[in-house]
């Protein structure tokens, strides 16, 4: 079965005086400036989640664990006395008592009980205690005593000075300042002990234990009050309890008796040991003056006048510390005869009638204690010894004695490294050892292992690993027979270790694990140890390993590398160690001792392996939840958070039960995290909206957890994306869809008009196209029969002016001159037809539609002849063209178009063809 366990070891630095061989449990300190308030602490509470409420004298302190919190009194008296009952944790104070109750968002509100008292004036009083009976509640001053029962306060006034009263047998017994005790019957006080039964001890506490009422008193010691018989208790008590001022009683579940007292710490009573143990100011305790105690399961609280102390009792680790620096840094022990022996960096100790022993003469560093036979031998600084309680006698002066191994198959011959070299140590018969240097080494040698009875490794502490050869007598080593490891197979040659497991050469270097093979001779990896990585072997048997890892997960490990791992994690037993000169002493297979930098350490394997399957990892409480530094309730979930206090979201987590819990979490939701840490206090920053799961574990050193935390909170969208915005956005959109359909509507239909526009427009095109080009072809076609009537009346007229022509040549040969004129009048009258002009001019003005109108309106002078003229120019007539359509010579038609040029006021350069074709 695999062992696992986080055992979170306290972080404490108290000094010891070296006066006994006193193994210590943890303590931790919590001082004035790390909770905050004043030194003197009068009342202690604890819930049963572990949380802690102390009666401080600026008020009520309450540590859940994670963080202190002081909750001040409207009058801000200082709080004499503290009690829980239920959900409710009871105060007495200065003329005011009540109590507090959480609220919904995990602080303390305050509930004052004074002003039930009806008619009724305090006299200057102080409440000291409250003790529950049955369903009363009961408040204690000096003058008077009150009864708190389902809503009612009644008012006792006893007559006398009352310093005490306890719940025993479901009745309360009061003690005043006159060494009596009396039972409060019917508001009444009968006497039950009078002073001469307590030998006018006066009384401090009165305590309720399994045996009986435990009474103590300031001068007397204490007294057992059982079957209305009192007897006189703890008589070796009384001296220490006289003599250091007793104060306050507290009976541990495990039977044990606390005694606080005012000038010496606590002493822990075991009555069926008659075993008494002091813890105070020497040994850890912040102050020796007790004002109050209280008990939670292992666990002590101390309220002392100048702070307040947490001791795990029942604990199987122990410490003997110390701070003086008078033992200095323990590097090996020993169990020699049935006494303790310790190896330091000043010298060699034991204990005796548990009162630390300085060996004379050995003052300087230990580097090795060693039983051999019956004998105690020491590896110093100065050289070997053999060591007595009363004796620190020379073996041989070569500095620097390590480890003394013995020589394979020879019961009484060691090799022992030095400062420089080996030497070699061969028991006689006499009982006297024979010591001799082995010649050939001259260099430091702190660790050496048998290969076999003629090889050894050797590890020089700079330049590495060395295989040396024996001769048969190992007085000397040959130069060829020292091989030293080439670099290239280790990593460093730096602090090389050296072991030999199970008959194998295994190196350690640079955090790596090496074995020799001997078969190939070369250095391979160790796959064994492979798990053990950066890890140091510190100790180990036939069985078990112990490995200590000194990086930042700081832990001891105690395996068979099977299937038992036994993990020991915290602060105090591993910061203590010597790193790289860790030890570890078996005393049995339960008792393991660690040699640490200010003393040793005990560890209980038996009692701590007991304890894993009892300890179940707590799990954690929600505290607080903070959104924006505004407390949320927490009681009802999911918790809700608006979303600009989300910006910065603070949630507290604790579990009051263990010092210093390690933490797992895992946020689930719209942003997704998951993180180790030692701190209680889980900070989220800028968180999208949305729903969230925190899941919170107390986790171990190998990463176990227990049953999750469940916290689950919504982080509301901001408003701009809250369910109102949402429903204005939906209507924004509709509003939005609506008016682009309107408006794409709109715009289709305008699109449609531009359309139906340009298709008229087209089409008014087209048809104007049509109709040009029908234009065009009817002018085209007036053009073409414009040109070919003029074509007609041009052959015709040059027909007939070729016949006239003819006629002119020929007129002799007319007989009948009279005829011939009437023919050549005829002729003339034919050239000159108006029907020809008529038509021409019908035409011309098809096509060229106002030309004569226009020219008139410019040119008024211009006569019918100039305008045909001009209308034949415009047609783009030659000369030549138009003398036979005129009847005209060509020369006449000349002269015609000079003289129309002079009406048309043309310059000369002018060419009248292209005026009159472009006028309009």
């Amino acid at each position: 079965m695999k062992l696992r366990l986080l055992f979170l070891l306290l972080v404490i630095n108290f000094p010891i005086l070296l006066s006994g061989q006193e193994l210590l449990p943890p303590i931790h300190n919590y001082p004035i400036f790390e909770y905050n308030a004043a030194s003197q602490n009068w009342g202690l509470a604890v819930n049963e989640d572990g949380e802690l409420f102390a009666g401080n004298n600026k008020g009520l302190l309450h540590f859940n664990g994670e963080q202190w919190n002081l909750y001040k009194l409207p009058n801000k008296t200082v709080i004499r006395s503290v009690v829980i009952i239920g959900d409710r944790i009871y105060t007495g104070s200065y003329e005011e008592f009540g109590y507090w109750k959480k609220n919904d968002k995990g602080s303390l509100q305050y509930y004052s009980l004074t002003h039930l008292i009806k008619g009724h004036t305090f006299n200057s009083e102080e409440f000291w205690q409250i003790v529950p009976s049955g369903k009363n509640v009961y408040f204690r001053s000096f003058s008077r005593i009150y009864k708190y029962h389902e809503g009612e306060i009644q008012v006792i006034n006893p007559q006398t000075v009352v310093t005490n009263i306890v719940a025993f047998k479901d009745e309360l017994l009061v003690a005043d300042n006159y060494s009596r005790i009396y039972r409060l019957d019917q508001n009444e006080l009968i006497p039950i002990i009078d002073k001469e039964q307590l030998e006018n001890g006066n009384i401090v506490d009165l305590v309720q234990i399994k045996d009986g009422l435990l009474i103590g008193t300031k001068q007397k010691g204490c007294f057992l009050w059982k079957n209305n018989e009192l007897v006189p208790w703890g008589s070796q008590l009384t001296p220490l309890l006289n003599q250091h001022q007793l104060n306050k009683i507290f009976e541990l579940s495990s039977g044990k008796i606390v005694f606080g007292t005012i000038k010496r710490g606590i002493y822990i009573y075991d009555s069926t040991t008659d075993r008494v143990d002091n813890i105070n100011r020497e040994t850890g305790l912040q102050n020796n003056t007790v004002l109050s105690m209280i008990g939670y399961k292992d666990q002590l609280w101390l309220g002392l006048d100048n702070g307040i102390d947490r001791l795990q009792l029942d604990t199987p680790i122990t410490y003997y510390t110390d701070d003086t620096g008078v033992l200095g840094t323990v590097y090996d022990m020993a169990f020699y005869k049935g006494t303790l022996f310790l190896g330091s960096n000043t010298g060699v100790y034991y204990f005796l009638n548990d009162e630390l022993k300085f060996v004379k003469g050995s003052q300087g560093h230990v580097w090795d204690l060693q039983v051999i036979g019956d004998e105690l031998f020491c590896g110093h600084n100065s050289g070997t010894f053999k060591v007595g309680k009363d004796k620190f006698e020379a073996v041989v002066g070569y500095s620097g004695g390590y480890t003394m191994v013995r020589i394979p198959e020879r019961s009484t011959t060691y090799l022992q490294g030095t400062y420089n070299g080996i030497v070699l140590y061969e028991k006689e018969d006499s009982g006297n050892w024979k010591v001799n240097r082995v010649t050939g080494l001259n260099f430091p040698i702190k660790q050496l292992c048998f290969e076999n009875p003629n090889t050894i490794w050797v590890a020089h502490p700079y330049k590495g690993l060395y295989r040396v050869k024996f001769g048969k007598d190992y007085a000397s080593i040959n130069k060829e027979d020292i091989q030293q490891i080439d670099q290239k197979e280790i990593p460093n040659n730096y602090n090389v270790k050296l072991f030999n497991i199970k008959n194998q050469i295994v190196i350690r270097s640079d955090g790596h694990w090496f074995k020799y093979d001997p078969i190939p001779g070369k250095i391979v990896e160790f796959t064994e140890f492979e798990p053990y990585a950066n890890k140091d072997l510190v100790s180990f048997d036939e069985n078990h390993f112990w490995f200590v890892d000194n990086d930042d997960d700081k832990e001891i490990m105690h395996t068979d590398l099977k299937n038992e791992k036994l993990v020991i994690a915290g602060n105090q037993m591993v910061r203590r160690l010597v790193p790289d000169s860790e030890n570890v002493f078996k005393l049995n297979d339960s008792i393991h001792y660690f040699t640490l930098a200010d003393g040793f350490g005990k560890i209980n394997l038996t009692k701590l392996k007991g304890q894993l399957g009892r300890n179940e990892i707590p799990s954690p409480r929600l505290s607080f939840f903070k959104a924006q530094d505004s407390l949320l309730p927490i009681f009802d979930q999911p918790i809700s958070i608006n979303f600009k206090s989300s910006r910065e979201i603070t949630i507290q987590v604790a579990s009051s039960i263990l010092v210093q819990p390690r933490y797992y979490y895992e946020l689930k939701g719209a942003e997704q995290q998951a993180k180790y840490t030692d701190n209680g206090t889980l900070s989220f920053q800028n968180l999208p909206f949305g729903s969230y799961t925190l899941k919170v574990y107390t986790v171990n050193i190998n990463n176990e957890k227990s049953l999750p935390l469940m916290i689950s909170f919504d982080i509301a969208p901001p408003w701009y994306w809250s369910d109102f915005s949402i429903v204005g956005y939906v209507l924004l959109i509709f509003l939005m869809l609506f008016l682009i359909r309107k408006y794409n509507r709109r715009k289709l239909k305008k699109e449609q008009d531009k359309l139906m526009d340009r298709m008229h427009k087209e089409q008014e095109e087209r048809l104007q196209e049509l109709e040009k080009e029908k234009l065009a072809k009817g002018i085209r076609q007036k053009q073409k029969e414009l040109a070919g009537s003029i074509l007609n009346v041009t052959k015709k007229n040059e027909l007939i002016l070729e016949l006239k022509s003819i006629l002119l040549l020929n007129k002799e040969k007319f007989s009948n001159q009279k005829r011939y004129k009437s023919f050549i009048k005829k002729l003339d009258d034919s050239i000159n037809n108006d029907d020809d002009w008529k038509r021409f001019e019908i035409n011309f003005k098809e096509l060229h539609e106002d030309f004569f109108e226009r020219l008139l309106v410019s040119y008024p002078d211009l006569t019918p002849k100039d305008l045909k003229l001009c209308a034949y120019l415009k047609m783009n007539h030659s000369s030549k063209e138009i003398a036979p359509l005129m009847g005209i010579s060509t020369r006449g038609v000349e002269i015609h178009r000079y003289r129309l040029r002079k009406k048309l006021n043309m310059d000369g350069d002018q060419n009248i063809t292209n005026f009159l074709i472009t006028f309009k």
